[in-house]
C-alpha cells in the first residue's frame, strides 16, 4: 500500500513587507534560519499583520525586529497572494502580502541566531537575483526565480468568512478584500448599496469583496464585480489599502465579533457598462447603480461605508 499523506489543515494570514534600499541601490534581504519552512532563503523584511494592527504598522515593526533598523513608509508598492504549504507543520497557508516602500530612518543591522529569520544584508539586485529567492520577493523586485515554496497542487477548501474565538472571549475575524473604484465613458461611479442584517446596511459601498483562498486579489475583484452588478471591468491600477477594526460588529451571524478588514482598492475601467443587475442575490448587496460624481460628492457623509469615502478621497474624486 502506498503511504498515505496527512491532510494539512488550511489557513490564511495577512502580511505586509518592505522594499527598503541604501544609497548605493542595494536591497534589504532577510535570511530565514533553520528555524523556519525555508532555511537559507533570503526575502524582504516584514511578516504576518496582527489582528487590529494597521499593515503600516506592521512593516515598520517587523523590519525593526528583523534587521535592526528604524523605517518609514513611503508609498504602497503591490499587493500579492500566495499558497505554501508547511508538511513539518501539517499546514497549507494562503498569505494576502502587502509590500510598501520604505526609507530607513536610522539603526544598525543585527544578526538573530535561534530566531526564524537571522541574517540581514544589504544586496544588489544582481547578488540578489544569485540568491535563492521566496517567489513574492522576486516578483516585488521584478527578478526571476526558481520557487523555493512547496505549493499545494490546487486551493483546499475554505470558508470566504471564518471567525475563531479570541482572547477576550469575542470571536474574531481577519478578512482580506478588493474593492473597486469603477468608472464608465462618461465618468460615472458604480456603487452598490449594503443589504439589511449586515454591518452599515443602507450606505453606499463600492463593488468588491472578500478574496477566496489561493485567489489573487485583482482577480478576486473581477469575478466580484460580475457576481455583484453584472460588468465587466478591467484593472487599471493598484491606488491604496485601507484598514479598519470593529471591535464589536453585529452581522446576520447574530453575536458581536471583533472584525478586522484589510482592503486593497484599485481603479477598474468599465469599457462597455450595462444595466446593473445584483447576481448574488440574498448576499451582502441588494443593490447596485451608476452614480454621476456630482451625486456621489452630495451624498452625506452616513451614507458611504468608510472604505468607500476613504478609497475616493485617495482618488481625488470627492
Amino acid at each position: 500500500m502506498p503511504p498515505v499523506t496527512p491532510a494539512l489543515e488550511p489557513l490564511r494570514r495577512i502580511a505586509a513587507y518592505a522594499v527598503a534600499t541604501d544609497p548605493h541601490g542595494r536591497v534589504l534581504l532577510v535570511r530565514a534560519s533553520t528555524r523556519s519552512g525555508t532555511p537559507g532563503v533570503w526575502s524582504l523584511p516584514g511578516g504576518a499583520v496582527d489582528h487590529g494592527e494597521d499593515p503600516n504598522h506592521t512593516v515598520v515593526r517587523e523590519t525593526a525586529a528583523e534587521t535592526g533598523l528604524s523605517v518609514t513608509v513611503t508609498g504602497l508598492r503591490d499587493v500579492l497572494a500566495d499558497m505554501r504549504s508547511l508538511p513539518h507543520r501539517g499546514v497549507t497557508i494562503h498569505t494576502d502580502r502587502l509590500v510598501y516602500e520604505v526609507s530607513v530612518r536610522g539603526g544598525n543591522l543585527i544578526d538573530r541566531v535561534g530566531r526564524p529569520t537571522d541574517l540581514a544584508r544589504w544586496h544588489t539586485l544582481e547578488e540578489a537575483q544569485e540568491l535563492r529567492l521566496r517567489p513574492f520577493t522576486a516578483a516585488a523586485l521584478g527578478l526571476p526565480a526558481a520557487s523555493a515554496d512547496l505549493r499545494p497542487e490546487e486551493a483546499p477548501d475554505f470558508p470566504s468568512f471564518y471567525a475563531y474565538p479570541g482572547p477576550d472571549g469575542l470571536h474574531r475575524a481577519q478578512r482580506f478584500a478588493a474593492y473597486a473604484i469603477a468608472t464608465d465613458p462618461r465618468d460615472r461611479l458604480l456603487l452598490t448599496r449594503i443589504a439589511p442584517g449586515y454591518p452599515g446596511e443602507g450606505c453606499w459601498h463600492l463593488p468588491g469583496g472578500g478574496t477566496d483562498y489561493g485567489e489573487q486579489p485583482g482577480t478576486a475583484l473581477i469575478r466580484e464585480l460580475v457576481e455583484e452588478t453584472g460588468q465587466e471591468g478591467r484593472l487599471v491600477e493598484l491606488l491604496g489599502v485601507a484598514s479598519h477594526r470593529d471591535a464589536a460588529s453585529l452581522g446576520p451571524e447574530g453575536y458581536p465579533i471583533d472584525w478586522h478588514g484589510v482592503r486593497a482598492f484599485y481603479r477598474v475601467a468599465v469599457d462597455a457598462p450595462t444595466d446593473v443587475t445584483v447576481k448574488d442575490v440574498g448576499g451582502s448587496t441588494d443593490e447596485a447603480c451608476w452614480m454621476a460624481l456630482s451625486e456621489v460628492a452630495e451624498l452625506p457623509a452616513d451614507r458611504l461605508t468608510e472604505v468607500t469615502a476613504e478609497a475616493l478621497k485617495a482618488a481625488g474624486l470627492i
